[in-house]
């Protein structure tokens, strides 16, 4: 997803990470983005790490917060802290393939299609309420890399779609289902129609 500091609805509150490599970082830097490094590593548990992750977010004051790339499971207390404004992205068509290796297991299963799904974030891996998904044909001739980067450039449409739909006030979670206007999204989320 490309970064910029302003759009016609939202602002970019900062870019958090775990990793002091991360790119994401530098990206956010050169757009004039603050930025900070949470290192799990100086942590003693989970806890006290999702712990210093809510004072840095809130520290912000971010109405949304979005994962994107952030390979740690997060505690349930950091999960209900942003209730309703925590939105993942899953390389799968959930619920199908939680987890990892989603392509590799998507090609495994001799799938006819594979996808992207952005979804509310809730305790249960990759269970939360989805949003929107996007959906590409698997090739006979598919690997893991090729299926990987076809899923990559869905994903950098339907993510910014989310985001824009929470910031605009039109999408919204009540008890665990996802609403766009008002009205409840269907089981897959909205499906978005690409072609790759």
């Amino acid at each position: 997803m490309d970064v910029a500091a302003h759009s016609d609805d939202f602002q970019i509150a900062g870019v958090l990470s775990n990793r002091a490599d991360a790119f994401g970082l530098v990206r956010a830097a050169n757009a004039g983005i603050p930025t900070a490094i949470v290192n799990h590593t100086l942590y003693i548990d989970r806890a006290t790490f999702d712990t210093a992750l809510i004072e840095q977010i809130d520290s912000w004051q971010a109405d949304l917060v979005v994962l994107a790339g952030f390979m740690r499971i997060l505690t349930d207390g950091f999960v209900e802290h942003y209730n309703g404004r925590l939105i993942n992205i899953h390389p799968s068509l959930l619920p199908k393939f939680k987890g990892l290796n989603t392509h590799a297991r998507a090609l495994e299963a001799g799938d006819a299609e594979h996808g992207c799904t952005v979804h509310f974030v809730c305790p249960e891996l990759d269970a939360g309420a989805p949003i929107v998904q996007a959906a590409t044909s698997v090739r006979a001739d598919d690997s893991v890399q090729s299926l990987q980067e076809r899923i990559h450039h869905l994903e950098h449409r339907i993510y910014p779609l989310a985001v824009e739909w929470f910031t605009a006030g039109r999408l919204t979670q009540h008890q665990g289902l996802a609403l766009l206007d008002g009205q409840p999204l269907p089981p897959g989320g909205k499906r978005f129609e690409a072609s790759l």
